[in-house]
């Protein structure tokens, strides 16, 4: 007899944790699944660790709507649950008048997105709350904060668990077969070939989404999209902060700069950049270093570069180019590609974690589960 399960989500990261998650308080039988040996390994742990705000993004895309809702449900979320997590508030500095006008455009486009808390620090407030950071303006974001993104996870895989789902890692997904009533899924479980039956398939799988959808059978090749790899480096800073915010320039093409955070032990790092890449590799080159330091400079004048050093590098699964605007969320459910039970996530990179349990919610909506 062929194993069932009510759900099968392909990807551990914490896209698919909270989507498991959710939908463990509905069904009866909820398995995750990742070819890695534990949640998380991939970008899930390779990022920032911000809970945004959403105040760039387009009115009305999902990353708009997602960020917003999800940004609240996860600190409450946090809160809840004890999660390690600080709202420690963000200034987007600017530079001269281009830059200001940048900053009063966002205002804009952050209230129509619902964010009104914004508040402009002339730079004369700058130099009284942050003497070490170098700006003309800036827009305060109060609701930005950060979050230890592997305890949120745990306590996802927790909530699974305690729901009497089941994460199982070293575990590949191989391919499914659509029948009447769900899916056949074919899995590589430590070189053990096995099928199990699901109702409903999540494809969360992130950097490999696209190759995961190459395999499920029916699915027409048009609705999938082209994934581009995009290479983001952090370098860490030695010793105290001069910062108890973090420090966001202009947002750039393809992502926001590169940044200062700090983590929950105030561990202070700069980064991402970004880098369009062929393949999977977590590299961070020392040859970095000084178009770090010039990025960073511009706003942190007395950096002391002997402090600087590499840390690690994230990879961000985007679906647009190089060349190309923006690009949103892509959920697709049964309406897309016509395949009952089946919904695919396609460039969940940045909010991708502040969005996490809005998307969760979401997924749940479009499976009407």
């Amino acid at each position: 007899m062929m194993e069932k399960v009510d759900a099968i989500i392909i990807g551990a990261g914490v896209v698919g944790l909270a989507i498991a998650a959710k939908l463990s308080h509905k069904l009866k039988n909820v398995l995750v699944i990742d070819k890695n040996t534990s949640f998380g390994e991939e970008t899930s742990s390779r990022n920032s660790e911000v809970i945004h705000a959403g105040i760039y993004y387009p009115q009305h895309s999902l990353k708009a709507k997602l960020c917003v809702q999800g940004k609240e449900k996860l600190y409450q979320y946090c809160k809840d649950r004890n999660i390690p997590h600080q709202r420690l508030g963000k200034l987007l500095v600017a530079h001269g008048e281009a830059e200001e006008q940048c900053l009063a455009k966002t205002i804009k486009q952050a209230a129509l997105n619902h964010v009104n808390d914004l508040t402009w620090l002339t730079e004369s407030d700058l130099k009284k709350s942050n003497p070490e950071l170098h700006a003309t303006a800036a827009l305060l974001s109060p609701s930005t904060g950060i979050i230890d993104a592997h305890s949120y996870m745990q306590a996802l895989l927790a909530e699974i668990e305690y729901n009497k789902g089941q994460f199982v890692g070293k575990t590949t997904f191989v391919k499914a077969n659509k029948d009447n009533c769900g899916f056949v899924v074919t899995l590589n479980s430590q070189d053990e070939i096995m099928q199990v039956h699901c109702d409903h398939l999540i494809n969360a799988g992130g950097l490999h989404s696209t190759n995961i959808a190459e395999n499920i059978n029916d699915l027409a090749k048009s609705h999938i999209p082209t994934l581009y790899y995009c290479r983001g480096h952090y370098f860490s800073y030695q010793g105290k902060s001069p910062f108890t915010q973090l420090i966001y320039p202009v947002p750039e093409a393809h992502g926001l700069g590169i940044h200062a955070s700090l983590d929950i032990g105030g561990q202070l790092k700069f980064g991402p950049d970004t880098q369009y890449i062929n393949d999977i590799d977590y590299e961070v080159s020392d040859a970095l270093k000084a178009k770090f330091v010039t990025a960073i400079q511009r706003y942190y004048p007395s950096l002391d570069t002997e402090r600087l050093q590499p840390a690690y590098s994230g990879i961000r699964p985007k679906l647009e180019g190089p060349k190309d605007g923006f690009k949103d969320f892509v959920i697709q459910n049964e309406k897309v590609h016509g395949l009952k039970g089946l919904v695919n996530l396609f460039g969940i990179d940045s909010p991708g974690l502040t969005s996490s349990l809005a998307i969760a919610e979401y997924v749940s909506e479009q499976l009407s589960i």
